[in-house]
């Protein structure tokens, strides 16, 4: 079983008793049943140290994966997993370490830029809101042949304790013959959560990777609003958990990609 640490390398509240700015470094795992905590003075923020406190914080077994969210933590902790040869991995789900920030009254928000138009060779033919019973989600999509697919432990309805004929929702879209290169781009750009956002337009924005945010669909529609309307109100029934399905047409026979997400 892999061994998980999340980690963040920041500017603390804090300051040294001279007016020193001062970094700290915390490293937990999912459950905080293991934490590491460590300071220095931001003369000394760098990779080389950050790769010495790991090898202190892990003994004699080194981590194979360290989760970040923020991302001015996200290149010094990259830098020091290459030299140690660890993975790391941009994620804003970790929980357990905001948790912990939050109740050391740390800051844990992160700026967001405005999001970014989908580029125009990728977009399908067409798409539509859809929701899938809980209890036939994975058993529908996990045994099927489909080029990408993320259907995280964490996040299948069964671990989030619900029930089976909760409906979960979702956004489908045909992507024709550039099915492929979209679910690929999509991929590439690690979807978290797929909100709707009342504007004029309205419109899908998916959150992905830290901090990106991509505008796949926008519309006027009145119809179509009411339909985005109830997909969130889904979402706050489901625990947030909702998917992304990219398939060539409608006919249910092939998929490309799928994700199952959740909104934090």
């Amino acid at each position: 079983m892999s061994l998980v640490w999340q980690a963040d390398f920041y500017r603390s509240p804090r300051q040294y008793t001279d007016g020193q700015v001062l970094w700290e470094l915390l490293i937990c795992d999912a459950t905080r049943s293991f934490d590491y905590t460590a300071t220095c003075p931001q003369s000394a923020a760098n990779s080389s140290w950050l790769t010495e406190q790991f090898q202190l914080a892990a003994g004699e077994k080194l981590p194979d994966v360290i989760q970040v969210f923020r991302p001015q933590s996200l290149s010094l902790i990259e830098a020091a997993g290459r030299n140690l040869g660890i993975k790391v991995e941009p994620q804003r789900q970790t929980l357990a370490l905001k948790q912990w920030l939050t109740e050391k009254q740390y800051p844990i928000s992160v700026d967001k830029p405005p999001p970014t138009p989908l580029p125009d060779n990728l977009w399908g033919d067409e798409w539509r809101f859809a929701s899938i019973q809980a209890g036939d989600l994975v058993e529908m999509f996990s045994d099927r042949p489909i080029p990408i697919l993320s259907l995280p432990e964490s996040l299948k309805p069964l671990n989030l304790g619900l029930a089976s004929t909760i409906a979960i929702p979702g956004v489908v879209i045909y992507g024709g013959k550039r099915s492929l290169n979209l679910a690929r781009w999509i991929a590439q750009a690690r979807p978290v959560e797929l909100n709707y956002i009342a504007g004029a337009p309205d419109g899908l924005v998916l959150e992905a990777s830290l901090v990106d945010r991509w505008i796949l669909i926008t519309f006027e529609d009145a119809e179509v609003t009411a339909a985005a309307k109830v997909y969130e109100q889904r979402k706050q029934q489901s625990k947030g958990l909702h998917f992304l399905l990219v398939q060539p047409d409608d006919s249910g026979m092939t998929y490309t990609g799928f994700w199952l997400l959740q909104a934090m």
